[in-house]
């Protein structure tokens, strides 16, 4: 550790009212250091980043940047001083190009307008000097989430960027997205750039970064070397306790209660994203559904959930026919769902998070009586979910985009899993979720496939698909091209999502 570390936060303390978000953290980061920032969804890491990035102010304590004390007033100071920061999600304009988004607000100019030429060239020699290959015409719009985030990356170094904050960088990116991610961490490192790595993913940590902080309610509970730690104690060390694999009993499936035929959805280009997908799931099961992002997951489980009407095809739930019939039908039907964008799709965020808690209880006792909506029961029904779910980070008047990332997961999970629905459709359930809360949430989803419901997984995480699933189904370009039980190997699954093994065949 060099005698003057890049940046130093000392004894960084944030309150809002009576939570202490940041309580007396101490935090260095070496040039040329990735260094991981670990800790529960709530620990205070998105608060701690907030403060570097001049989001905003901490109540005591110090920022030291290069060996200088650092004031924030804004992000803009932030990255005057050679501080970026990609959020978890992406700042991009969507109909404007790459080029465009990358230089927005520190454009070259040719006389009073932009010098596109000119900035095209930097981009493309940017992306070449540190390995991020982008192509800078292309709309934001058009491109993935990986190349999304590329952008984001390069939009900082664009800005002289020498401290990068990458919070959640692999929340959306593939196995194959997050190696090359990492390929790329490794090459800012080597070039100088200092990294401080948000994640909840123990392993990733344990692969790319230098040192690990932890943080624990607001507190640092250690700073270690990466070489000398393993998964158990990190995992301890962020929880408080040992965090066990949770174990699954046989499954004893019965009727089925989802069935899918012959199922055809369009993508918003008009193209075949599902072509043709037939598969039962019964109750008492998890079938999980594997497979890269982008073979039609996506447009699968909203047709399920009556968010899109499929072009043609059949979906049943519980007997009742809800395909094609809105999102009203498949909840009347006894259909749960846990989407995979949790903003977009799951909350309100300008509701309450008792608003959000009771969204499908709006016609039901005690919550409503007569048609009109009873307040303390609403506060009261929210309180209890909070505690249950552990949500931290408000009570049932704050509003929903208040909180963390992962938090807010929290509140989408306890709805969705609170309820008497008989069918569960679960996307990216434990998507920026830490490993307790992970391991909360497989042990709820296996409770309520013992009481008798039937649950569709849709998960990225092929552990977490072996872990949980009875059945496992493979999908690519828009099909079903495998089926197993739970005992296949990842290394078989892998091969057909990417169209080898018996996809091939298909």
């Amino acid at each position: 550790m060099p005698d003057a570390p890049l940046l130093e936060l000392r004894g960084i303390t944030k309150r809002f009212g009576d939570l202490v978000a940041n309580d007396g953290v101490d935090l260095e980061v070496a040039q040329g250091e990735v260094h991981a920032l670990l800790g529960e969804n709530g620990a205070g890491k998105s608060t701690l980043m907030n403060v570097l990035y001049g989001l905003t102010s901490p109540d005591a304590g110090e920022i030291r940047f290069d060996g200088k004390p650092l004031r924030l007033r804004s992000p803009r100071d932030a990255i005057d001083a050679g501080i970026g920061m990609v959020h978890q999600h992406f700042m991009l304009i969507p109909v404007m190009t790459v080029t465009e988004n990358i230089v927005l607000a520190a454009e070259p100019r040719e006389g009073p307008l932009l010098d596109y030429g000119k900035a095209h060239d930097i981009v493309r020699d940017l992306s070449d000097r540190y390995g991020l290959a982008v192509r800078p015409d292309e709309r934001i719009e058009s491109i993935g989430v990986a190349q999304q985030q590329r952008v984001e990356i390069l939009k900082a170094l664009y800005r002289s960027a020498r401290l990068l904050v990458l919070d959640e960088p692999t929340a959306v990116l593939t196995p194959q997205e997050t190696s090359e991610l990492f390929t790329v961490i490794r090459s800012l490192r080597e070039q100088g750039t200092s990294i401080i790595f948000i994640t909840h993913k123990l392993n990733e940590v344990l692969e790319i970064a230098d040192r690990i902080t932890v943080l624990r309610r607001g507190k640092v509970m250690a700073t270690v070397a990466t070489t000398g730690t393993d998964e158990r104690r990190l995992a301890e060390l962020m929880v408080g306790r040992s965090v066990q694999r949770v174990e699954k009993g046989a499954a004893q499936p019965g009727e089925p209660l989802l069935s899918v035929r012959d199922l055809v959805v369009h993508d918003s280009r008009g193209l075949e994203a599902v072509r043709g997908a037939s598969f039962d799931v019964r109750a008492g099961e998890i079938v999980g559904l594997a497979g890269v992002d982008g073979n039609g997951q996506s447009e699968l489980v909203e047709a399920i959930t009556g968010l899109v009407k499929p072009a043609a095809g059949t979906v049943v739930a519980d007997g009742h026919d809800i395909g094609g019939h809105g999102a009203r039908a498949s909840f009347e039907a006894g259909v749960g769902h846990i989407p995979e964008d949790r903003q977009r799709r799951g909350l309100v965020l300008d509701f309450t998070l008792a608003e959000n808690l009771n969204l499908r209880n709006v016609r039901r006792r005690p919550i409503s009586r007569f048609g009109i909506l009873d307040p303390r029961a609403i506060a009261e029904r929210a309180r209890r979910l909070l505690g249950e779910y552990d949500v931290r980070g408000g009570g049932p008047g704050t509003r929903a985009r208040a909180l963390s990332g992962g938090n807010q997961q929290k509140v989408v999970i306890a709805r969705e899993m609170s309820g008497t629905q008989r069918i569960l459709v679960a996307s990216q359930p434990t998507r920026g979720l830490d490993v307790g809360a992970i391991e909360f949430v497989h042990k709820r989803l296996l409770a309520v496939r013992e009481l008798g419901a039937a649950i569709l997984l849709v998960s990225f995480e092929l552990d977490e698909i072996l872990a949980l699933s009875d059945r496992i189904l493979v999908m690519y370009e828009g099909r079903i091209v495998a089926e197993h039980g739970s005992d296949v190997s990842e290394s078989v699954l892998g091969l057909e999502m990417m169209g080898g093994g018996s996809a091939a065949a298909v």
